[in-house]
C-alpha cells in the first residue's frame, strides 16, 4: 500500500526548504536551496504525487526546528519521526546507527561499517547510504566523514562545502573541501554552498 504524502516549502536563513510527510512520519527532506521551485522540484522527484499541504502542528514544529537549526541554534531531531520508504537491509541499520549521532558528534564511514558488525570494504556501503539518504539533517548524514579527517562527500546542494557549513553550526572544524573543477562554463561542479 502506497502512503499518501504531503510537503511544506519553507525559508532558512540558508535558502529554501521542502520537508515531506506521510502518516508515519517524515519522509523527505530537501536541504536549502536557492529557490523555493528548485527545492520544491527537488522534492517532488523523490515524492512524486505529494501534495502540497500546510503543516500539521507536529509537522509546523519540526518546520521551526530546521528554521532554528540554520539559524545556529543546537537542536535535537532524534525523536522525530521518519518513514525511511523501502530501503535494503544494511542501509536501515546504518540510518538507524547515524541517528544516534548527536549535536557536533561525528564517526566515518568505515567506523559506521565497524559498529554494524561489517569489515572495512563496507565502508563504501555506508557512503552510498549517506548518498542515498531521503531525510538528511533528521538523520543526521553530515555527521559522517571520511578517514584521516577528510570531510567526505554530501550529494546536497553545494557538496561538501555544505556539509562543512553544517559542521560548523555544530562546533565542529573540519579540514576544507578540496575546491571542486571548473565545468566549461566556470562553474564549479559542486554548486555554490549554503549561503550563511
Amino acid at each position: 500500500m502506497t502512503r499518501q504524502n504531503f510537503y511544506h516549502l519553507f525559508e532558512t536563513v540558508a535558502g529554501f526548504v521542502a520537508l515531506g510527510w506521510n502518516d508515519q512520519g517524515i519522509s523527505a527532506l530537501r536541504l536549502p536551496a536557492a529557490s523555493a521551485g528548485e527545492a520544491e522540484r527537488a522534492l517532488l522527484r523523490r515524492l512524486p504525487g505529494a501534495l502540497r499541504s500546510a503543516p500539521p502542528p507536529p509537522v509546523a514544529a519540526i518546520v521551526d526546528a530546521v528554521q532554528r537549526y540554520f539559524a545556529g541554534e543546537k537542536v535535537d531531531f532524534a525523536a522525530v519521526p521518519v518513514d525511511m520508504g523501502e530501503q535494503e537491509p544494511f542501509f536501515r541499520q546504518v540510518y538507524a546507527r547515524v541517528r544516534d549521532l548527536g549535536w557536533g558528534e561525528t564517526t566515518t564511514y568505515g567506523a559506521i561499517a565497524k559498529a554494524l558488525g561489517a569489515g572495512p570494504e563496507f565502508a563504501r556501503d555506508v557512503g552510498q547510504a549517506m548518498a542515498g539518504n531521503p531525510i538528511p539533517l533528521i538523520v543526521p548524514c553530515h555527521r559522517v566523514t571520511g578517514a584521516g579527517g577528510k570531510i567526505g562527500g554530501f550529494s546536497a546542494p553545494g557538496g561538501s562545502l555544505s556539509k562543512a557549513r553544517m559542521l560548523e553550526l555544530e562546533g565542529v572544524t573540519v579540514a576544507p573541501p578540496v575546491p571542486s573543477k571548473k565545468t566549461p562554463r566556470g562553474r564549479d561542479d559542486a554548486q555554490t554552498g549554503f549561503d550563511f
